[in-house]
């Protein structure tokens, strides 16, 4: 198994005036320790306008940055948004970073979460799936073609060579957001890798696996020329420390997360209150007070807990054969120093056995891909719930 870091760049209020320049400057000081310490990827989000949950409207500076301060890391999108973006552009700007990270992109494609988002924009919740379809035909063969045209339904493009081009050829390893489970099986479908969240059960993660590798195996439709990357990765709240206890108390930024994650999902439309009229801080505060009981069931779950207590849920994960835990561990008002020393500990203590492991784990895939193995087909209705009984919910819903 693999393992990446995450990150939204989250800000709760109150903000100073270099609030936002120490959040950038930490996270990519975070990302050179990652680099040093093993783990193979690091994925960046795309997200505009939303308040204290994400500041990280431009992935690509960011992982530019981060491409002259580390060496060895993949360097993932995770996604950018091919809703509110013009397809030539990310052609330009993936290529351009591939380029200066000698070839480490890993390229999630997504559609955006909200009408938030995607309001200022000029596009609509109901459209954004056939938007992102029509982007993805538009905006893969700019990365070989030398002369590209294309007239679709959202977006016309006359003919032009798009420069530069990758380093990887044909272009880097394709993954989409999977925001609802049932992407999950659509990625699949796809030929691109899946960017989900952390199953409720071993049993969830068993089904979706299973579906996913036999929509990626027996019913494929790409919606383009491109090339097929069959990998299926999860996020996971995190936080590792020497004792169960001490990670929960260092972990308040995740049940924040979930708490700002759940009041941008829960409205009708996905809409929130005007700019500048709530502290989510303030609402998560007061509802840690009115929920203490809540807010420890939302700490007992993720990957929060000592070493060993990290290695047992982990091997969970691994018997379901996922492909890549991503760790979001930044998040909240969690610190600087915890998550610094929480990837250290996990880096020495927990990730050299799975990473040990991981040659038996590609020989398993492959004689999935080449049908040597064959996966059971696996009712996927009763694992459709993102979000368990013991997440955080917001004082909307």
């Amino acid at each position: 198994m693999k393992f990446g870091v995450f990150y939204e760049l989250q800000l709760p209020k109150p903000w100073g005036p270099r609030s936002e320049r120490d959040l950038y400057h930490d996270a990519l000081s975070q990302l050179e320790l990652a680099d040093r310490l093993g783990y193979d990827y690091a994925w960046e989000v795309e997200h505009h306008f939303l308040e204290e949950y994400s500041h990280s409207p431009a992935p690509e500076v960011f992982l530019g940055a981060a491409s002259q301060r580390t060496k060895r890391i993949r360097l993932g999108h995770g996604i950018i948004q091919l809703t509110t973006n013009h397809p030539a552009r990310v052609a330009e700007r993936v290529a351009c970073l591939d380029l200066l990270s000698d070839g480490r992109v890993e390229l999630g494609l997504g559609e955006g979460a909200s009408i938030t988002e995607l309001g200022p924009f000029d596009r609509s919740m109901e459209e954004k799936r056939a938007v992102w379809e029509d982007a993805v035909r538009c905006v893969l063969p700019m990365f070989t073609q030398e002369g590209w045209e294309y007239d679709g339904p959202y977006f016309k493009f006359p003919l032009r060579n798009v420069l530069p081009k990758p380093l990887q050829r044909p272009h880097p390893p394709l993954w989409v957001a999977c925001s609802q489970l049932e992407t999950i099986e659509m990625a699949g479908r796809r030929g691109m890798g899946a960017l989900g969240f952390q199953f409720l059960s071993a049993d969830a993660a068993h089904a979706w696996v299973h579906a996913y590798y036999n929509s990626f195996v027996k019913r494929q439709e790409k919606l383009a020329e491109y090339e097929t990357n069959p990998n299926i990765a999860i996020v996971s709240y995190f936080m590792c420390a020497e004792t169960d206890e001490e990670a929960r108390r260092r972990a308040d930024g995740v049940t924040f997360f979930q708490f700002a994650l759940r009041y941008y999902n829960a409205a009708k439309g996905r809409e929130r209150a005007r700019p500048g009229t709530v502290s989510l801080w303030e609402e998560y505060e007061a509802w840690k007070r009115a929920n203490p009981e809540a807010l420890q069931r939302a700490l007992s779950g993720g990957l929060i807990g000592s070493p060993e207590t990290l290695r047992r849920k982990l091997r969970k994960f691994e018997a379901s054969n996922i492909d890549q835990v991503i760790l979001l561990n930044q998040a909240g008002k969690n610190t600087h120093e915890h998550i610094s020393e929480s990837l250290e500990l996990f880096a020495r203590e927990v990730m050299p056995e799975f990473h040990a492991r991981e040659p038996a784990h590609q020989d398993w895939k492959r004689r999935v891909l080449a049908g040597e193995i064959e996966l059971e087909e696996i009712d996927t209705e009763p694992f459709r719930e993102r979000f368990g009984p013991n997440a955080v919910r917001a004082a909307a819903e």
